[in-house]
C-alpha cells in the first residue's frame, strides 16, 4: 500500500521546514509529534503496510495480536506527548492499571505476585523468602537511586560530545554503574528466586543480566513509581492514538515507502531516495530504523568515519526472540494478564544465549494474556495469547525455517503441562515471528530484536548518537541509539530531539 494522509495546507501559511522520520516504530512516531510541535512539516515513510514497528498489530481469525511491546510501564512519557498537541493521553487511549504486575512462576513450582504495592510485596517477600526483606528493601532505595539518575537526569541527555559522559562520570561511579546488575542484586539478597526478580529486567531491553550495567536497576523502581498498564484494545492503540496527533498537526504518513539510502550534500542530508528511485527532499531526515542499518546501509561508507562496517560488525548485539501468537477455543481464567515461567537455569541459560549462541533444550518463558483484562481482543468465549522465549540472534547461524516449528512444539507441550491444559487440542489459530522475521522484516542487524547489547560500554556516548556524529541534520531515534530499547526509552530518544534538533523556522 502506497498511502498517505493528506492535510490541507492554507496558502496564507508561512512556510515550513520539512522534516522526513523513516520508520513508524514508537522513536518515529514521538519524533513526529515533537518534530511537528517544533514547527516542521513531517512526513513519515514506513516500508510496512501499516505503522507501529515492532509495535505491529496482527488481526487474524478475530483476534488481535501485539507483535511486539504489551505493556506500559512510564505513562507520562506519552502524556508529554499529548500535550504538546493541547490533548490528554486519556482523550484517545484508556490504560488499565494491572496489579499484579506479573505473576513469577519457578521451576520448583513456587510462585511470587510482582506488584507495586508496597505493604503486598513485603508480604510476598515475606512468603517466599523472608530472610532478604531487610536485603529486598535497601535494593528497592538504591533502584530509586539510580532511577533519579539514570532516568530523571540522564535520559534525555543528548550525549553528543565525549566530555557529556565525563561530567556524569563520578556520579555513574558512585552508582557503580561498571558493576552487573545480577552483581549488585546479590550482594543485597540471598534467594536465587529473588535474585531472578531483581535481575531479569534487563531481558525486556535487550541485556543480559551477568553482564548489563547495574543502572538497568532503574526499572524495578519505574515499575513501582509508574505502575504497569495495559492499553485497552492492545498497546497498537498508543500507535492510532500518535497517528492521530501527527494528522492533527498537518503531518503525513506513507505506506509502503521502502528507503534505499538518505540522500547527501557532502556531509549534510538532502532526503532520501526510495527503492523505486523515487527522490524526497528534507531539511532534516530522522531514522527510526535499526542504528546499525541506518549507517551500514542508508549511508555510504566513505560519509561514515564512526561507524565503519567493520566497527559495526565487532559491536555487540542483543539475543533475539522466538514469539508465538496464538488464540484458543475455550478461556484460561486461572491465568493472569501476565505470566513469567521461570525454567531449571538461570545464568546457563542466559550464557547459552548470549554467549554460547546456542539454542538451548530449556527455556523460560513470558506469557501474555490480554483477554484476562480485554475481552475484546479475542472472540466471545475465547483467550489470545502471546508466548516469547529469548533466543540467540542469528549470529548462532540457526536455520529457523527447520527449527521454529519444533521449537513451537516443545513451548506448547511446556505450557500445556504448567499452565494451559490439552494445549494444542484448543488452538484455534496462529502465528510465530523468529529471529530471521526480525531481520527480513524490521531490518535488524543480526536479527537482534533490541539492536546493541546495552552494555556499558554501548550506552549513552558510546553508543550511536541522536545526532549522528558524521552527518549534519540527520538524527537517530529507537532501540539502537541512546538511550536505549523499551517503551520508556525508545520514546525518550525523540525527546532528546528538542535539544540537537533546530527549531523549525530557524532553517526555512
Amino acid at each position: 500500500m502506497n498511502a498517505a494522509v493528506p492535510v490541507a495546507i492554507q496558502s496564507h501559511a508561512p512556510p515550513r521546514a520539512r522534516a522526513i522520520v523513516i520508520g513508524s516504530g514508537f522513536g518515529g512516531l514521538a519524533a513526529a509529534v515533537r518534530l511537528g510541535a517544533r514547527g516542521y512539516r513531517v512526513q513519515i515513510l514506513e516500508r510496512l503496510d501499516a505503522a507501529g514497528g515492532r509495535a505491529y498489530v496482527h488481526h487474524q481469525d478475530g483476534f488481535t495480536f501485539d507483535a511486539g511491546p504489551t505493556i506500559v510501564t512510564a505513562p507520562f512519557v506519552f502524556e508529554e506527548l499529548w500535550s504538546l498537541c493541547g490533548r490528554r493521553l486519556a482523550d484517545d487511549v484508556t490504560l488499565k492499571p494491572l496489579d499484579p504486575f506479573y505473576r513469577v512462576r519457578f521451576h520448583d513450582g513456587s510462585w511470587i505476585d510482582w506488584s507495586g504495592n508496597e505493604a503486598q510485596m513485603r508480604a510476598e517477600i515475606g512468603r517466599i523468602a523472608p530472610a532478604d526483606l531487610a536485603g529486598y528493601e535497601r535494593f528497592m532505595r538504591l533502584s530509586e537511586r539510580i532511577y533519579q539518575v539514570a532516568f530523571e537526569e540522564l535520559g534525555h541527555v543528548p550525549f553528543s560530545h565525549w566530555t557529556d559522559m565525563a561530567r556524569r562520570g563520578p556520579a555513574l561511579l558512585r552508582l557503580r554503574a561498571h558493576q552487573s546488575l545480577y552483581s549488585r542484586v546479590a550482594a543485597h539478597v540471598r534467594d536465587p528466586r529473588l535474585r531472578f526478580c531483581l535481575s531479569f529486567h534487563p531481558l525486556f531491553v535487550g541485556g543480559n543480566p551477568f553482564t548489563t550495567s547495574a543502572l538497568y536497576g532503574l526499572i524495578v523502581h519505574l515499575e513501582r513509581k509508574g505502575g504497569v498498564h495495559y492499553a485497552m484494545g492492545g498497546t497498537g492503540r498508543l500507535v492510532q492514538g500518535l497517528l492521530g496527533l501527527i494528522a492533527r498537526q498537518g503531518g503525513t504518513v506513507r505506506y509502503g515507502a521502502d528507503v534505499r539510502r538518505i540522500t547527501l550534500h557532502g556531509r549534510t542530508a538532502t532526503g532520501v531516495e526510495l527503492a523505486n528511485g523515487e527522490r524526497l527532499e528534507s531539511d532534516v531526515v530522522v531514522s527510526n530504523a535499526d542504528s546499525a542499518w541506518t549507517h551500514g546501509q542508508l549511508l555510504p561508507a566513505r560519509a561514515r568515519r564512526r561507524w565503519s562496517d567493520r566497527r559495526l560488525a565487532r559491536m555487540r548485539y542483543s539475543m533475539s526472540l522466538f514469539v508465538w501468537y496464538f488464540g484458543t477455543r475455550r478461556q484460561y481464567p486461572e491465568v493472569g494478564h501476565h505470566t513469567i515461567l521461570v525454567g531449571p537455569r538461570y545464568r546457563a541459560l542466559i550464557t547459552d544465549i548470549f554467549q554460547r549462541h546456542v539454542l538451548a533444550e530449556d527455556f523460560s518463558l513470558y506469557l501474555h494474556r490480554p483477554s484476562a483484562s480485554d475481552p475484546a481482543v479475542a472472540p466471545p468465549g475465547c483467550d489470545a495469547f502471546y508466548v516469547l522465549s529469548p533466543v540467540p540472534n542469528l549470529q548462532s547461524g540457526i536455520d529457523w525455517s527447520e527449527r521454529a516449528e519444533p521449537y513451537r512444539r516443545q513451548i506448547a507441550a511446556c505450557l500445556s503441562e504448567q499452565l494451559l491444559p490439552n494445549l494444542e487440542q484448543n488452538v484455534v489459530t496462529s502465528r510465530i515471528m523468529t529471529p530471521q522475521d526480525f531481520k527480513d522484516r524490521l531490518l535488524s542487524y543480526q536479527g537482534a530484536a533490541f539492536g546493541m547489547e546495552p552494555i556499558l560500554t554501548q550506552s549513552a556516548w558510546f553508543r550511536p548518537h541522536n545526532q549522528c556524529e558524521d552527518i549534519e541534520r540527520l538524527y537517530l531515534v529507537g532501540a539502537g541509539t541512546h538511550p536505549g530499547a523499551g517503551l520508556p526509552g525508545v520514546v525518550s530518544s525523540a525527546r532528546v530531539l528538542d535539544a540537537v534538533v533546530p527549531h523549525g523556522n530557524s532553517i526555512v
